[in-house]
């Protein structure tokens, strides 16, 4: 078994591209986990990595290893599934993805009682506004909103999520109510633009009596998590467009005040996203349908709601 687990290590060193955070993803110590390395190559008598005090880099032959023992790894994953499937007791870990408005607000809440149901199965829940790669990443399921880049990925819609244009009270204040998505561009609105390294020209995609038009607006402030865009719209920083359930509650309290009405956001699709193996992992089906009811229903709580 150590031989499995040393290849099990090499492959999230791979892909994490550190000793220390493949550690921490395996719950094993840095010294473990370069031990599992150093005996993987002497057992290879290869060096898959070049380790400076600064990077590591795999080698040529690291880089042709890496591909078959992502191969070993998913052949016993799956073997492992089928027991799990016959048995009706799924076991291992179940690595999950989700944007961190909807990781927060919808999934986290959920997975105690997941994990009461299901007590052999541990989550490792990753919340994050960019894009992930869910081959390199090791994933197993990603919540996404919006149509996913990689066509290679299967996907399960859950909802149309509705979105909104919102800004505080002392914001409109100071600087007038915009009526619609011209407005935000010629009176040189302040615009909360979620922005990722490499991301193209903000432009707005709004609903107007002629289809939808897209709108390049600006603003001096940017993040890469969303939650920050609301903070700083609460803080009368600007105007950000965010999915209705993330602000429900600051919209029925009046903290935030739907914008821009006459030409409003185009509602964005949130989906479950998984490759073809995946799918055939009762732990990973378990967890998708289990999420789905619950997500659906507290969507359309909160838009109901606000």
């Amino acid at each position: 078994m150590s031989y499995f687990e040393n290849i099990r290590t090499f492959v999230r060193v791979y892909e994490l591209g550190s000793m220390s955070a493949a550690g921490r993803d395996l719950r094993i110590s840095p010294a473990v986990t370069s031990a599992r390395i150093s005996q993987l190559e002497d057992h290879l008598s290869v060096r898959l990595f070049q380790r400076t005090t600064r990077s590591l880099t795999p080698t040529a032959q690291g880089k042709a290893f890496y591909g078959g023992a992502c191969s070993v790894l998913d052949a016993v994953d799956y073997a492992e599934a089928q027991v799990s499937d016959l048995t009706e007791n799924p076991k291992g870990q179940l690595h999950v993805a989700a944007p961190l408005g909807v990781g927060r607000r919808l999934i986290a809440p959920h997975v105690p009682e997941f994990t009461a149901q299901y007590p052999l199965i541990d989550v490792r829940l990753r919340m994050t506004d960019r894009t992930v790669d869910m081959t390199t990443e090791g994933l197993d399921l990603a919540f996404h909103l919006g149509q996913p880049a990689d066509s290679n990925l299967r996907q399960r819609k859950i909802s149309d999520v509705a979105r909104v244009l919102v800004a505080s009270p002392d914001y409109i204040a100071a600087r007038g109510h915009p009526a619609d998505g011209a407005a935000l561009v010629n009176d040189k609105h302040e615009c909360l633009n979620l922005r990722f390294p490499g991301a193209l020209e903000f432009q707005w995609q709004l609903m107007t009596e002629d289809g939808p038009q897209r709108f390049r607006v600006s603003g001096r402030l940017e993040s890469d998590d969303g939650d920050v865009l609301t903070d700083w719209a609460l803080a009368g920083q600007g105007v950000a467009m965010k999915p209705r359930f993330e602000v429900a509650e600051h919209l029925s309290n009046g903290a935030l005040v739907v914008v821009a009405a006459d030409t409003p956001p185009m509602p964005v699709q949130m989906s479950c996203l998984y490759t073809h193996r995946r799918h055939q992992d009762p732990k990973t089906r378990l967890f998708m349908e289990f999420m789905i009811d619950r997500i659906g229903d507290a969507i359309r709580t909160a838009e109901r709601l606000s």
